[in-house]
């Protein structure tokens, strides 16, 4: 009896993880307008070992990278990503950075740690940080090429391991599940117009973002509200990218991680 309950339990927690990620991937392409698309997830190979289902053996990004469907793919159209979820439960949610959707900065976890804590000192306000076990992403404001350029000519050395993910490139977002773990929100989202701080400061999305659905309104009411909340007034605050690069250049180096660097990698 108790071999019986405890598989029903399994069961409905592996349920419920699954109806998180849907609701998580419906409520960034219809509340925020933030475009996404079914990363390619792992496959078991041998008892738990958990791999990419990519072909690559030496995956860099294990489970959290658009295959099939390809990055282009990527939509904020409801019917479309509830079709993708319901198919493919466990498949983690990855936004396509650029365009008019957010970028993102990603960096080692160590370095993620200190940049933050060198942020909060010099009362430097971040938007949402997205965070797996190995290496944090902040997200910020759209970006182009030629601004990106600038501020990285600026730099004397830019480490290898501090990565920019701008237009064609994508963010694997809270609650996916990835080869590095499972992914959340250091740094919970935060709409316009808040303070944010070292906790995530004002009224901030939790739940399915990280596990349920809540929305920036705790007084929401009916469906009416809902539709008028779909026009993109509701995206949380994004910072922009020159108030962040020097201190996470820094701090980046400064952790002593391999990978070179070069301001003409950039």
């Amino acid at each position: 009896m108790r071999e019986i309950l405890g598989r029903r339990r399994k069961l409905s927690l592996r349920r419920g993880d699954r109806s998180a990620v849907l609701s998580a991937a419906l409520a960034y392409a219809t509340e925020w307008q933030w475009p996404v698309l079914p990363g390619v997830g792992l496959r078991a190979d041998g008892g738990r070992v958990r791999r990419c289902g990519c072909p690559q053996p030496d995956c860099a990004a294990p489970g959290a990278h658009p295959f099939d469907p390809g990055l282009l793919a990527a939509t904020t159209d409801a019917k479309m990503v509830r079709w993708w979820w319901t198919n493919r439960p466990d498949a983690p949610v990855v936004l396509a950075t650029g365009g008019r959707a957010p970028c993102a900065v990603s960096l080692p976890a160590v370095a993620g740690a200190r940049a933050l804590a060198a942020f909060d000192r010099a009362g430097i306000r971040l938007g949402p940080v997205v965070a797996t076990p190995t290496r944090w992403a902040l997200l910020v404001a759209p970006y182009s090429l030629e601004v990106l350029g600038e501020l990285l000519h600026r730099q004397d050395w830019v480490p290898g391991s501090l990565l920019f993910h701008g237009d064609g490139g994508f963010v694997a977002l809270p609650p996916s599940p990835t080869g590095a773990g499972r992914v959340r929100w250091e740094r919970a989202p935060q709409p316009a117009g808040t303070a944010g701080g070292p906790d995530g400061g004002g009224e901030s999305v939790k739940g399915a973002f990280g596990g349920g659905i809540r929305t920036f309104r705790a007084d929401r009411a009916g469906r009416g509200e809902r539709k008028e909340r779909t026009t993109g007034l509701a995206q949380p605050w994004l910072p922009d990218v020159s108030s962040l690069v020097d201190v996470l250049v820094e701090e980046t180096a400064g952790t002593g991680t391999p990978g070179g660097g070069s301001r003409l990698a950039y």
